[in-house]
């Protein structure tokens, strides 16, 4: 009982160790975010500035998985290349290092000073990022409050027979320990908490040197796992280069390290004998003497992962994947807008294919289609950034009225795709899961108004598409007229539902808000369908003309008295 009660006892002030390094990391990235991946994303052009950014970003956020993250995305989208992403990554490894330097100096009695710090500021702030601070303050107090209490727990849990088996193990089978700090390196999403628990271990004297190394080793080798892992659903298999690579630069540190363990900690020691900082430098060297051959040698590194994981074929790509940006036509405004059209209408086609989906989600009980569908926006996303992208790089030399006109039309198109894509997948598909998962199901008349609803958005949505092609400003009246006709339709769901709850019909109480909110987002979609109007009617005379107003007036007169 005493072992597994010390076990139990250590797991705790392990844990408190995690949330900690948690706290620190999610209040700097709260607070400072944006401006931190704003700072990632302006700075890559070089490998070096992109090697001292990602080991300040990862100083100040302490998670080198997060910025992994961040150059990955960037990477996917093509704002930077390979080779100053893997710089990044280099970087970021050697800014875990630093946090760890800093904590394994006896500070422990500022522990409380930071808590209290913290939480006075989280609760009397008054600003966000005063509260967020507040975070990382209590984080920093709870790390070293964690700290502190291991070593003092350990020292007298080393004489327990079960926990002096535990840790003989570790240290008689140097790889057993790179695997067990790896795998916790891994489930904590931190090599920088495994770090000062081997600190802890290695102060209190349970552990000989050789096995510190290995579990340092170790735990730089399990944090380069979690973004191959949460990329591994990527599509292309070029968009996991980014994280393939880290894991085979730690990869290959460790297959050299691991056999010059003792070595290495007998050099360590000769600079300071203190065996709690033997864990930190052993963290910080082992980094930094990677970072300088692999720093060298990005150019080949750049060209195996590219050999390794080449892209996808044509005819697999993803839908995300832009199919007519051809960079040869950025010369020619004209072309090149005619190029970008046709990308967006790819992006309606998908848009088309949610909408349908839409009806399929709410008639049947699928968690796998909701899911299919929301997925779906992502091709969505993908084509929007795309675009925008490819619009920006359009030589402006020849550029005319109309070039300016059609430029202002794909990029307005796109962008209202793009937040229909949106509300399908962050607000009709999770009320769609939310009726799975708690099995409701609407009333047969509300049932067939949110199919006719829907089936009006497709009519409306091909319309649109029309008028994207053609700009003839008849259709895009009465595209702009089905605004009305839309708000009306939904007024008169709207009483009916109510009418259902006065008689007390069971389905429509059950489902009363998913109702109204599926409702109000068929509309929002429709406005959204409707915009794509206003370009056409723009680019007649400036205005709507007179005989076109009147022709929209009756569309939707008549739409309204048909019931619509």
């Amino acid at each position: 009982m005493t072992g597994a009660l010390t076990l139990v006892t250590l797991a705790g002030y392990v844990a408190l160790l995690l949330w900690g390094v948690h706290m620190v990391s999610t209040g700097v990235m709260r607070a400072f975010g944006s401006d931190l991946r704003r700072v990632l994303g302006r700075s890559l052009r070089y490998r070096l500035n992109a090697f001292l950014v990602g080991l300040g970003v990862t100083a100040a956020l302490q998670s080198s998985t997060a910025t992994g993250l961040m150059a990955t995305s960037f990477v996917a989208s093509g704002v930077i290349g390979l080779a100053p992403a893997l710089a990044v990554m280099l970087g970021a490894n050697v800014g875990t290092t630093l946090i760890v330097q800093v904590l394994s100096f006896q500070i422990s009695l500022v522990a409380p000073i930071l808590i209290l710090v913290g939480v006075v500021a989280f609760k009397r702030g008054d600003r966000t990022r005063t509260r967020d601070l507040g975070r990382v303050w209590i984080g920093l107090g709870l790390i070293l409050l964690a700290l502190h209490l291991l070593v003092v727990a350990i020292e007298p849990a080393a004489e327990v027979p079960s926990v002096r088996a535990v840790f003989g193990l570790v240290a008689s089978a140097p790889a057993l320990g790179v695997l067990i700090a790896a795998g916790l390196a891994w489930a904590a999403h931190s090599s920088v908490a495994v770090v000062l628990l081997v600190m802890s271990l290695a102060g209190a004297g349970v552990i000989d040197p050789a096995a510190m190394v290995a579990l340092v080793v170790g735990a730089n080798l399990g944090s380069a796992i979690n973004p191959v892992v949460e990329g591994a659903g990527s599509g292309n298999p070029a968009h996991r280069r980014l994280p393939v690579g880290n894991l085979l630069t730690r990869a290959v540190g460790v297959a050299v390290a691991l056999p010059l363990a003792t070595p290495i900690a007998d050099l360590l020691l000769r600079f300071d004998p203190n065996p709690a900082r033997l864990a930190a430098n052993v963290h910080t060297a082992f980094n930094l003497v990677l970072a300088i051959p692999f720093f060298i040698a990005l150019p080949a590194t750049t060209r195996l992962l590219a050999w390794l994981l080449p892209d996808r074929p044509e005819n697999l790509q993803d839908p995300g994947a832009p199919l007519h940006l051809d960079d040869g036509a950025l010369s020619d405004p004209h072309l090149a807008l005619a190029n970008a059209a046709r990308e967006a209408l790819r992006m309606a086609d998908i848009v088309e294919a949610m909408l349908r989906g839409v009806i399929e989600a709410f008639q049947a009980d699928d968690r796998r289609r909701v899911a299919e569908i929301s997925r779906m926006d992502d091709g969505v996303d993908g084509l929007h950034r795309a675009i925008k992208l490819y619009l920006t790089r359009i030589s402006r030399d020849g550029f005319d009225d109309e070039a300016s006109r059609r430029y202002s039309d794909v990029l307005s198109f796109a962008i209202n795709l793009e937040h229909i894509g949106d509300i399908i997948d962050k607000n009709l598909m999770e009320l769609a899961a939310k009726r799975v998962r708690f099995r409701l199901a609407f009333s047969a008349e509300g049932t067939e108004e949110i199919r006719a609803m829907c089936e009006r958005l497709l009519a409306n949505l091909k319309l649109a598409i029309a008028v994207f092609m053609t700009g003839e400003p008849h259709a895009a009246a009465r595209l702009i007229a089905e605004k009305e006709v839309f708000r009306e339709l939904e007024r008169h769901a709207t009483e009916t539902h109510f009418l259902r709850l006065r008689e007390g019909r069971l389905e429509s109480i059950e489902t009363s808000s998913l109702h109204l909110d599926v409702l109000r987002d068929t509309r929002r979609i429709n406005s959204h369908i409707a915009a794509v109007g206003y370009p056409a009617l723009d680019a007649a005379n400036g205005a709507c003309p007179r005989p076109v107003q009147e022709r929209a007036s009756g569309w939707a007169e008549a739409a309204l008295d048909g019931g619509g």
